[in-house]
């Protein structure tokens, strides 16, 4: 098991196939996926199946989501990192996006702020990366401001397979400077 960063409360490790009683928890939720289509999973192979998926995301592409692990109690929290897109989006393509999910028990103790600022880090040291993207549904104010806490500057809004939604980036540069 690789573990790719730390804060204070969490560690951020690669998802594994034992991850799947926590992201079925995750992804059945109605209210985790209100603004994410609500698409929704039903039983827990179509958890197993992403799981799958983002792993092979780490082969292809170096970089995925990561599970999100309470250090304390070793419990699975969700889910955040840096994605790279290749579907058109927004009319870019080819580009690392960072995203984040959390179980709903879990919503509003700091915890997207805390892991996803840590991503950005690990995006910008580790990695070198040039700059980072993010979308949030402008309906979505939680998200929404997570994205500005961490640091994401505003774009513009666009419309998303039907949905409106705000469109962000971080360049390394503005990120470094306010490390």
């Amino acid at each position: 098991m690789k573990v790719f960063a730390e804060t204070e409360r969490f560690i951020l490790r690669e998802l594994l196939p034992s991850d799947v009683d926590g992201m079925f928890e995750l992804d059945a939720d109605p209210e985790v996926h209100k603004y994410l289509g609500n698409k929704t999973v039903s039983i827990k192979d179509e958890s197993a199946v992403i799981i799958s998926t983002i792993r092979q995301q780490y082969l292809d592409y170096g970089i995925g989501r990561w599970a999100v692990v309470d250090k304390k109690t070793k419990e699975f929290v969700g889910w955040c990192g840096i994605k790279f897109i290749t579907e058109e989006t927004n009319n870019h393509k080819d580009f690392y996006d960072i995203g984040y999910r959390l179980q709903k028990r879990f919503w509003g103790k700091g915890i997207a702020t805390e892991t996803a600022s840590a991503c950005l880090k690990y995006a910008f040291e580790e990695l070198d990366f040039k700059e980072v993207y993010a979308l949030a549904a402008v309906d979505n104010a939680g998200s929404n401001k997570i994205l500005k806490k961490i640091g994401m500057r505003f774009i513009e809004n666009f419309d998303y397979h039907g949905e409106d939604e705000n469109w962000y980036r971080i360049e390394r540069k503005d990120f470094l400077k306010k490390e």
